[in-house]
């Protein structure tokens, strides 16, 4: 349990740097009078989407075997990967 803790939080938390909802946490946080309270609403509305995350997760899995669910999560990362790599190879 303890090392999908870790290998979960690690992979979040990297997820989360530098992303859209960090950075509108900073802008907020830059204009607001309590930062502890945007501190407060960004860390729940991201435990929220977390367990939205893990109650569709957990659902599907019902309905779906967990290692296809895994081989279409690693396609879809493939192919936004290559999508994003698509116009580095235009510009040679």
């Amino acid at each position: 349990m303890l090392t999908l803790f870790l290998t979960t939080f690690a992979t979040v938390f990297l997820a989360e740097l530098g992303d859209k909802t960090q950075l509108a946490t900073i802008a907020i946080s830059g204009s607001a009078k309590d930062p502890k309270a945007v501190f407060f609403a960004s860390a729940s509305a991201l435990v929220l989407a977390s367990l939205l995350g893990v109650l569709a997760g957990g659902s599907i899995a019902l309905l779906i075997d967990p290692n296809i669910l895994k081989v279409f999560a690693a396609l879809g990362f493939v192919l936004i990967g290559l999508k994003l790599l698509w116009p580095l190879t235009q510009k040679a």
